[in-house]
């Protein structure tokens, strides 16, 4: 055989992964196999790979009979809309995806590749697990994987997508990255399965009840989001990743964009209803200030009281915290705080200017809130507004009272610009609180109270008492504000500002 033919004859096979009885069942299970996986998430014809060849070297238990071209994971680097990308995607026809010693070389090369060559990691878990054939060796290359997981956590971006079974170690390399998403009804992460949960607790549920999509997008908040299908879910990485610096030194993208900087939208003006205590949508004032309405948005199922994500400004990525008043009347609480304050620190960490929108009453009350840390949690947002160097707006709509004031993005936790609407109420707490208080013994007297409550609404609720004390720096109409918020991160381009030397700080976790 002529050595080009041998050559295409290694690659037929090896593309073969496990052999089309497999790839049958894994169609079968509507998943599709690593390889076209890669196909749709790529740009077509841009995929180099790696280690084609590799095979296991594992003799045990009769595996030495059993060698397969790639063993059980796809790995290389390519583009997306022309930016580069290393990628590692597992092949669940190979030993089910499971990891061996040289799986896990395979992805601990392209992990290093793409930090020397600062590009994003984007992995496509379907795995088993751990390979049982192996022992220790399979558990230190799932180590090694997620050593480098940790040195290249702020360096480049690291996403996971998990198309399939993820159990075991194998929860933890995702779980170090920074973005997690799953395909509804056919990905699952858990630590210990429902068999074995059965045998040692008694408890009987089932793989989708216990680490499904569902779950871990609503209730663990694991996961950053949920798509219907692997097709699905590769459309949308692409879309993530254009958001996404390429590492941690190349700035943000910019792209071109077709909608002015100073549109005005009249509508804002009546986005604030005159009573307020009704919600109103912040998805309205998000979508109205982003770059053709483009908003992607990250655990938009966990913690709905607070929405975080990416929008454009002029072209240029922008992270997005903003309270959500239709729900807990936008209130903070343990939940929305943690998954506000890691977005912010992502933010922070690939210099991503972060633009916060304020409608807060104060941190949601209770006995379960007090007993699940909502002290530590609330101090996490905190510590990442404080910690974060990049340029930072904030703009008020309405409500912006006590501690919840001092969390989200105050110009006394480093804001370089901080806007109020007209309707901003900027107070300790709202004027029927602070009567109560204030005014306890004139509460028997209608008149008196409702004197006393409009006298605290035009001396503490209005945004010229912040104003004229320099914490707001204007009060802006709301149809102004994508032109103000637009030419506020243009002036602070090029913000330099540099904290005191530490090896790192102890965020409260």
């Amino acid at each position: 055989m002529a050595i080009d033919q041998q050559l295409n004859a290694r690659r037929d096979e090896a593309r073969l992964g496990g052999g089309e009885k497999r790839i049958v069942s894994q169609h079968a299970k509507g998943k599709l196999t690593a390889r076209e996986r890669l196909e749709l998430l790529l740009d077509p014809g841009s995929f180099e790979e790696f280690d084609m060849f590799v095979k296991h070297r594992a003799t045990d238990f009769g595996m030495d009979k059993t060698h397969i071209p790639g063993d059980g994971v796809v790995t290389g680097w390519g583009t997306i809309n022309g930016r580069k990308t290393f990628v590692f995607a597992q092949d669940f026809t190979v030993f089910g995806g499971s990891l061996s010693e040289t799986h896990a070389r395979k992805i601990c090369k392209v992990q290093e590749m793409a930090m020397r060559n600062g590009a994003p990691i984007i992995g496509l878990q379907d795995s088993g697990g751990a390979r049982i054939q192996e022992g220790v060796a399979s558990l230190a290359g799932y180590t090694d994987v997620f050593q480098n997981n940790i040195k290249a956590s702020g360096v480049v971006p690291q996403i996971s997508v998990i198309m399939g079974p993820s159990a075991g170690g194998a929860v933890y390399s995702p779980a170090l990255t920074d973005y997690i998403f799953m395909v509804r009804d056919s990905s699952y992460m858990f630590l210990t399965g429902p068999d074995v949960l059965k045998t040692v607790t008694n408890e009987v549920v089932t793989a989708e009840e216990l680490g499904g999509a569902k779950t871990h997008t609503t209730k663990s908040s694991v996961a950053d989001g949920a798509y219907d299908n692997d097709i699905e879910a590769l459309a949308e990485i692409r879309r993530l990743f254009d958001f996404l610096p390429l590492n941690n030194r190349a700035g943000t993208p910019r792209r071109p964009f077709f909608d002015s900087h100073d549109r005005i939208d009249t509508s804002l003006d009546t986005l604030v209803p005159d009573n307020p205590n009704l919600p109103y949508d912040m998805h309205e004032l998000v979508e109205k200030i982003a770059d053709e309405g483009d908003f992607f948005e990250v655990q938009q199922d966990f913690a709905k009281n607070i929405l975080c994500g990416f929008i454009r400004l002029e072209g240029q990525t922008i992270g997005v915290v903003a309270n959500q008043p239709m729900v807990l009347a936008g209130c903070l609480d343990s939940d929305a705080s943690r998954k506000a304050a890691r977005h912010v620190r992502f933010c922070d960490a690939f210099d991503i200017p972060v633009l916060t929108l304020v409608d807060v009453p104060g941190f949601l009350p209770g006995v379960s809130q007090e007993h699940n840390g909502v002290i530590k949690n609330g101090a996490k947002l905190l510590y990442a507004y404080g910690e974060a160097t990049v340029p930072k707006v904030t703009v008020i709509t309405r409500k912006a009272y006590g501690g919840a004031y001092c969390v989200m993005a105050p110009k006394h936790l480093g804001a370089d610009m901080n806007y109020a609407w007209p309707t901003a109420q900027i107070a300790v707490m709202g004027a029927k609180g602070a009567v109560e208080i204030l005014h306890r013994k004139d509460l028997s007297d209608e008149e008196k109270t409702a004197a006393h409550i409009a006298d605290y609404e035009e001396k503490f609720l209005s945004p010229f008492r912040a104003a004229e004390l320099g914490y707001i720096d204007e009060v802006i109409k709301p149809q102004s504000t994508r032109r103000r918020i637009s030419r506020a991160f243009a002036l602070l381009a090029d913000k330099i500002e540099e904290a005191p030397w530490k090896k790192h700080g102890n965020l409260p976790l």
